[in-house]
């Protein structure tokens, strides 16, 4: 078979949108459409759109598994979790959310150990009462609250940030000692005084006299209930504080207690700011804050019968 090459057709020139033909036709690369969010106009992807568990394995991520030039992985990790308190907490709420989950759950054990008998502790946030299982999803309907009503996380949160920079500080110099007043304060006063704060809260929405925001009522504990006074049922088995007469509830934001080798006693803010002692009852160095928590409610309730004077 003979082929006639002059009779072949020659081959088009590449087609170039917008390109008047011409004999030396320049080829330029196409440019690919825009992302689907562009289109749409919900701007550009940011690490506060990740789902939370993502957000939250980038974090795990973030901590070194091997030893450095000069420096242990305890050491290299303990650096980390300064990070994650002075800086990366602070970047936006979806990522303080998840430092905060790391930051408590590591440093829980080193804080139950400082507890001094005979107080107890409880400093993890309550559950969200609708709570559900974790989404999947980058949209968020209702964003998780950084605020909890439970107290003693306060203290929790003020224990990391000192214990952070204590530990640290130890690993850059063997001249410096981890001091005991750093701690002296947290676990005098202040975690006993805010276990106790949600010991009354607990106990007064058991008695029906202490009120809590709508979306956290749910958030005590399961064996807890919450009845009305004027259904005519005890508020707990023995009570004696159940009547048909509807008592005034306080809401608790607006409760505190004062807190005293001796006394306590509970506090309540007015609108006006001020504050005046409305309860107050004597307690031992060695008894627990469940009992003087019964205590104080059960005086509440006796000043709330009495007209709230």
């Amino acid at each position: 078979m003979i082929i006639d090459e002059k009779s072949m057709s020659q081959q088009p020139p590449p087609y170039v949108p917008g390109d008047r033909p011409t004999v030396r036709t320049t080829i330029r690369p196409a440019i690919p459409p825009p992302l689907p969010q562009h289109r749409l106009g919900l701007g550009k992807p940011s690490l506060d759109a990740l789902p939370s568990h993502i957000l939250l394995q980038i974090v795990y991520m973030s901590f070194p598994q091997t030893p450095g030039v000069d420096q242990g992985r305890l050491e290299r990790q303990r650096k980390t979790l300064y990070w994650l308190s002075m800086c990366l907490r602070l970047v936006n709420r979806s990522l303080y959310i998840a430092c905060m989950h790391v930051l408590r759950s590591t440093y829980l054990p080193a804080y139950e150990t400082l507890i001094k008998p005979p107080y107890s502790s409880d400093p993890f946030p309550l559950p969200s009462p609708t709570s559900q299982a974790p989404s999947y999803s980058s949209s968020f309907s209702q964003p998780e609250s950084i605020h909890t009503l439970q107290r003693e996380t306060a203290v929790l949160d003020l224990f990391i940030a000192v214990k952070v920079r204590e530990d640290v500080w130890m690993d850059d110099s063997e001249l410096h000692l981890e001091r005991e007043e750093s701690f002296k304060d947290i676990f005098d006063l202040n975690q006993p005084r805010s276990r106790l704060e949600d010991l009354v809260r607990v106990y007064g929405l058991r008695e029906g006299v202490i009120s809590v925001p709508s979306t956290a009522s749910a958030s005590t504990s399961p064996t807890i209930a919450t009845p009305t006074r004027a259904s005519g049922f005890p508020t707990s088995r023995g009570s004696k504080y159940a009547s048909s007469k509807q008592l005034p509830k306080i809401p608790f934001s607006s409760l505190s207690v004062s807190f005293s080798p001796r006394k306590v006693g509970l506090v309540i803010s007015t609108a006006s700011r001020s504050r005046r002692t409305i309860v107050e009852v004597p307690r031992s160095r060695d008894e627990k804050l469940e009992i003087a928590a019964k205590r104080l409610v059960k005086e509440l309730v006796v000043w709330l019968e009495a007209g709230g004077r």
